[in-house]
């Protein structure tokens, strides 16, 4: 089999990314390793920028999200139990973001793909990565037990931290900055209206928590805890009455309870892997970086990976390489500034076991200059709804 743009992974940025190269004419395979059910039973974001409603849109498949999806112009700071509401559109000219399940967005392209009759490939095992540092670069699988070869123009590895794509680059071609945050997320999904209209981020002295939703009808809710923590010591019961706690009187009493649908603890990491591009195949979403979730980028940096990528790809099958050498250096720009907004939320909101009294006063300082300042109330406003692109 041959393609033009073979793509590893078919979460949201390689979905993505194949529609937006399909619509493009620009023929493209896609290779997961997963079951199409499995894929879709991933719990994972949901505030978009708006970044990745535009790109959405590009694609094709924005409908339902403008249907169901529900813009947010804001959001609310709970330290140590007062509320100050961050005016996203009013301190970024209008702009919000959007809150709408990952999983209902990767339903939305896994349709549209298969409406469009473009190939994916589930279940596609032992995938490995040859050739990319000339110009006959080819993928080997199995699929039903059976080798089979795809030969292309590009790879795009988009198969997330642990995949197969950066693992196959040498050693000396790469280089990795990480940093591992001694604390993790509880996380709590449940059939139960949102305790707020906004989401609320609380400072408190137990710990973090956030208020967040997937819907008018489901929840999702945080707890900071030590990564020593097994999801089995919390019962659904432990969570609220711990959630209660670390909430404001008006949250507490607001807050409905039901039974939990997922809980799971994930631990906070920075990671980021330069370049993003070997020759012919390139990088994009948690394959080259990955942030903590506090500042809510990881699906956002992943879609303006994408955005470059398919720009780039576009442009090369016009007669231009302009773009695809630029990719890595353009991506990582705009990485770097995510990276260092999430590093600066997950500092300024967390309580961290390694902190002197000195930290601790800083970040209250911090903080207090964030909610009181126009200047910082900015900041963190832009930053949280998105930077504008270089090309913009």
């Amino acid at each position: 089999m041959r393609t033009q743009v073979a793509i590893v992974g078919a979460g949201p940025s390689g979905l993505i990314l194949g529609q937006l190269l399909a619509k493009a004419g620009i023929d493209n395979v896609i290779l997961e390793a997963q079951t199409p059910e499995y894929v879709l039973g991933r719990i994972r974001a949901g505030v978009l920028e708006q970044v990745a409603v535009d790109l959405l849109d590009e694609a094709g498949v924005g409908a339902r999200m403008h249907a169901e999806g529900l813009p947010h112009g804001g959001f609310t700071l709970l330290l140590d139990g007062v509320r100050h509401r961050i005016d996203l559109a009013g301190l970024t000219g209008g702009r919000e973001v959007m809150v709408y399940g990952q999983t209902e967005l990767t339903r939305d392209l896994m349709q549209a793909r298969a409406a469009a009759g473009l190939t994916t490939v589930y279940e596609a095992k032992a995938v490995s990565v040859h050739g990319f540092d000339g110009t006959q670069p080819r993928l080997r699988y199995t699929k039903d037990g059976i080798t089979q070869e795809l030969a292309c123009d590009f790879i795009a590895g988009c198969d997330g931290f642990h995949g197969v794509c950066r693992a196959s680059v040498p050693t000396g071609a790469i280089r990795n900055f990480e940093r591992a945050y001694p604390i993790g997320w509880l996380g709590l999904l449940s059939d139960t209206p949102p305790v707020a209209d906004e989401l609320i981020y609380a400072r408190h002295e137990r710990g973090f928590a956030l208020c967040s939703m997937r819907s008018k009808t489901r929840s999702r809710y945080y707890l900071q805890c030590a990564l020593t923590e097994k999801v089995e010591q919390w019962s659904d019961q432990r969570f609220w009455d711990e959630l209660r706690l670390r909430l404001d009187p008006q949250a507490a009493e607001a807050l409905v309870t039901g039974p939990s649908l997922e809980k799971s603890i994930a631990p906070l990491r920075s990671f980021v892997a330069e370049p993003m591009r070997f020759g012919r195949l390139f990088l994009a979403g948690d394959a080259a970086h990955i942030v903590p979730p506090t500042g809510a980028k990881g699906l956002n940096l992943a879609a303006s990976d994408v955005r470059y990528l398919s720009r780039a790809l576009i442009e090369f099958y016009a007669g231009s390489a302009a773009g695809i050498d630029s990719y890595s250096e353009r991506c990582l720009r705009r990485v770097w500034k995510a990276e260092r907004f999430s590093w600066w939320m997950t500092t300024l909101l967390h309580n961290f076991p390694d902190a002197d009294p000195f930290d601790q006063r800083v970040r209250q300082a911090e903080l207090d200059y964030v909610v009181h300042s126009v200047a910082g109330r900015t900041t963190l406003a832009e930053n949280y709804v998105g930077l504008p692109f270089d090309d913009d």
